[in-house]
């Protein structure tokens, strides 16, 4: 194998003369994951973003059970808070509470969690670079060529993690559904607003699909809001609104930011001869709840692995990933959609259901755990029934 050691560096035009194994594109959680596992497997891995580390990214940091299970060791110290509370509210009105002694919900800040997921990556032996901008991707004669803005970097397999708008994802073909946008400021943390410790809430809105939250974490609250892109100032009316109702108005801002999220749509494509994507790439995430980090964090294992073994000469590893990916995620991706069309129309039921009745709160704290998906709770005869009965 052609490559060179692990370590961090700065854009490099020397590299254009190595054949690597695998080039990851995109060093968030999918793609640093996808480079470290397949660091693991034995290949070559170069893994490069646009950005400079380590950056801010806009995101809750939420990380359910099953995220938790699919991180090395070395990340772990990057959890802020452990959650035990939850708190449910209808329209900015009175909330309801639930509290248990083990937590369900570690959160994160996504600038030094993300840092951790690309030094656990270096450690296996990855080569990073930062700062590199990709203009083209090209595949001929059994090799990947992704042009960049220093350099023409050439590989075995390509995996593309650089997000919902990125090239990669572009040149794969990938066909999403829906398009949200979150807006998210960071309040600096007082003494007052330690009432947060190891509690998040939620708040589900006016516009259909809407909801708000609070996450804390261990030097701000990261409070935001989410609903379908097209009515911003309605949005951002929602966001002001949300910090009245929290009493959070006060607080110092930190950062202020928006993103956009997409899911895929059911045909869409993941791969391109040579080329996977995963994560926001790929639109990987859940449609009602827009959690995508451990749809990332998945993908991202699976596609480092499938890379290796494809760099090794396995002609299955590759539509192996594609197969992984439709039969363990996709199903809760249309799960989540069918329950973000049920929420649109009936948004009191689902309030009412998760914070007062057992049964619905019993579920949200499976999926939190891992121990349960939405695509096996709506595989349920009588809630799918139901489901249906309310035109969803």
């Amino acid at each position: 194998m052609e490559g060179g050691q692990g370590r961090v560096t700065r854009n490099n035009p020397a590299l254009s003369g190595v054949i690597w194994d695998v080039l990851v594109v995109g060093a968030g959680p999918a793609g640093s994951s996808a480079a470290r596992v397949a660091a693991e497997g034995g290949a070559s891995v170069l893994l490069v973003d646009r950005a400079r580390f380590p950056r801010y990214k806009t995101c809750g940091g939420g990380l359910i059970g099953i995220s938790l299970a699919h991180l090395p060791a070395s990340v772990l110290p990057t959890v802020e808070q452990e959650v035990r509370e939850v708190r449910f509210s209808l329209r900015g009105g009175a909330s309801k509470s639930y509290r248990r002694t083990l937590p369900f919900l570690a959160l994160v800040q996504r600038e030094r969690f993300d840092d951790a997921l690309v030094k656990a990556a270096v450690a296996s032996g990855v080569r990073f670079e930062d700062t590199v901008v990709v203009k083209a991707v090209e595949e001929a004669d059994g090799l990947v060529t992704v042009t960049t803005d220093g350099a023409a970097l050439r590989a075995r397999v390509v995996v593309g993690a650089d997000g919902t708008s990125g090239r990669i994802g572009r040149y794969v073909g990938v066909q999403n559904r829906g398009t949200d946008l979150a807006l998210e400021v960071e309040l600096t943390r007082t003494p007052e607003s330690r009432a947060y410790d190891g509690v998040i809430a939620f708040d589900w809105g006016t516009a259909p699909g809407s909801y708000a939250w609070v996450f804390p974490k261990e030097e701000v609250l990261t409070v935001g809001v989410i609903q379908a892109r097209g009515e911003p100032q309605q949005t951002r009316d929602y966001l002001e609104s949300w910090l009245r109702s929290t009493g959070l108005e006060g607080l110092e801002v930190e950062r202020s930011s928006g993103h956009l999220t997409q899911w895929r749509a059911p045909d869409s494509p993941l791969r391109r001869g040579s080329v996977l994507v995963a994560g926001d790439a790929a639109g990987l995430l859940d449609p009602w709840t827009r959690e995508g980090l451990s749809y990332a964090l998945r993908s991202g294992c699976w596609a480092g692995e499938a890379a290796a073994a494809a760099a090794r000469g396995s002609e299955r590893a590759l539509e192996e990933y594609t197969r992984r990916v439709l039969v363990q995620l996709d199903p809760d991706i249309r799960a989540g959609e069918r329950l973000l069309h049920f929420f649109e129309r009936h948004p009191r039921m689902v309030h009412l259901a998760l914070a007062y009745t057992g049964t619905g709160m019993k579920l949200f704290l499976a999926v939190c755990d891992g121990t349960r998906t939405l695509g096996s709770i709506l595989s349920h005869r009588l809630l799918g029934r139901a489901l249906r009965m309310f035109g969803s």
